[in-house]
């Protein structure tokens, strides 16, 4: 079996058409109404089936396919349509459930978070054993070296998490095993974690993550600091997927919340008229094309926060709205997601076609809170969420 990004055998095209796109330069302001509900879950859908039949050829366990698998896994969770869950479970098998072969890298762990959550939908744990064994190896050899991203200065960089990237790959992987296993060692680990990296990376006046050391004095073209949007959208979207599993009841929520709220409102700033994010959140001008894996992730996760009553909904909503036809409006006729930045640790320029499967998982996200948000015809919440916080 072919163990690329999912099975193309899987799938068919659908032959949903997406929707009409708004113009560009819309404001928010002029956004009186909501997307219908089923016109997001059909362009979900068919943004998804053009990944599973242009399989990714990235490694089964790497960051790029882990975060297109927890977009497909939001699909599956409101989709009537088997086959997005049964991908991922085949993708799971051939991977014998195993994270990537890194033990201490970040990236190699994000796999672990769809693995977890199947395991708690099937109530299986086999699912999560060989995360749980390399978890617990970890824990009984534990990394606690610097967090300065210099290769010169320090060679195991990676070994912590030491880039803002890391925040949505490990910390939710490690919460929702957490969940899955009833211990709380693992939770314990990614709270304290996080705010190590935090307290080195977060930057208090912007409100705004560096994406690592090496930022820390580079300055945009004008004059003000380097604030990556993917880079950002990764920790926004991290924060959503620690917050969904954290106790209710535990006592770093608050501070969990504080974050998110203080980012939320500096994310909302700099978002653009035409609903999404340039590559660079304070030198827009800079970057002028569009980019929709931030917005992509930025979009999950203002729109959670409002399904959750966490952000204030006459304020946001409209932003969220605008923002979700942004991305509707970069998905082409085949379901080909465009505009997506291609790997990278900054802000770049490229090409407006480029698309890459960590995109398309930003987009599933986002379309998944976006689903919630609205029901058909109107822009009330359903009241579901996607993943109840354990105690909720």
């Amino acid at each position: 079996m072919n163990p690329r990004f999912l099975l193309a055998i899987l799938v068919a095209p659908t032959g949903f058409m997406c929707g009409q796109p708004t113009g560009r330069g819309t404001t928010t302001a002029t956004l009186t109404a909501g997307p219908d509900r089923d016109a997001v879950l059909n362009v979900m859908e068919r943004v998804a089936d053009w990944q599973l039949i242009h399989p990714s050829l990235h490694i089964p366990t790497d960051w790029t396919q882990a975060a297109g698998y927890t977009g497909l896994m939001a699909l599956a969770d409101i989709s009537t349509r088997p086959r997005f869950l049964d991908a991922l479970m085949k993708m799971a098998r051939a991977n014998d459930w195993k994270l990537g072969p890194r033990p201490y890298h970040a990236d190699d762990q994000c796999v672990g978070q769809t693995y977890a959550e199947l395991s708690l939908r099937f109530k299986d744990a086999s699912m999560v054993a060989p995360m749980q064994e390399q978890f617990d190896w970890i824990l009984n050899h534990p990394k606690d070296g610097s967090l300065d991203f210099d290769p010169k200065q320090n060679p195991d960089r990676f070994d912590r998490w030491s880039w803002c990237d890391s925040l949505f790959m490990a910390p939710p992987a490690w919460i929702r095993l957490s969940a899955a296993t009833g211990k709380k060692v693992y939770l314990d680990f990614a709270v304290a974690h996080w705010w190590q990296t935090s307290d080195f990376l977060f930057d208090r006046d912007e409100h705004l993550y560096f994406r690592d050391s090496s930022y820390f004095e580079r300055r945009e073209a004008n004059g003000k600091k380097i604030f990556w949007s993917r880079g950002n959208g990764w920790v926004m979207a991290g924060l959503v997927r620690v917050l969904q599993y954290l106790p209710v009841d535990h006592p770093a929520r608050s501070r969990f919340l504080q974050q998110y709220r203080a980012m939320a409102t500096t994310i909302l700033t700099c978002q653009q008229s035409d609903g999404l994010w340039r590559s660079s959140l304070l030198d827009p001008a800079d970057y002028p094309l569009k980019e929709t894996s931030g917005s992509g992730f930025h979009c999950y996760a203002l729109a959670w926060g409002i399904n959750q009553g966490l952000l204030d909904r006459a304020k946001f909503e409209p932003a969220v709205i605008n923002a979700w036809r942004g991305l509707v409006d970069c998905v082409a006729d085949d379901g080909t997601l465009t505009h997506v930045q291609p790997i990278g640790a900054d802000p770049k320029k490229f090409d407006e076609a480029a698309t890459e499967v960590y995109g398309v998982g930003a987009f599933l996200l986002a379309g998944s809170e976006i689903y919630r948000l609205v029901q058909s015809g109107d822009r009330t919440m359903t009241g579901q969420t996607l993943a109840p916080a354990k105690g909720q």
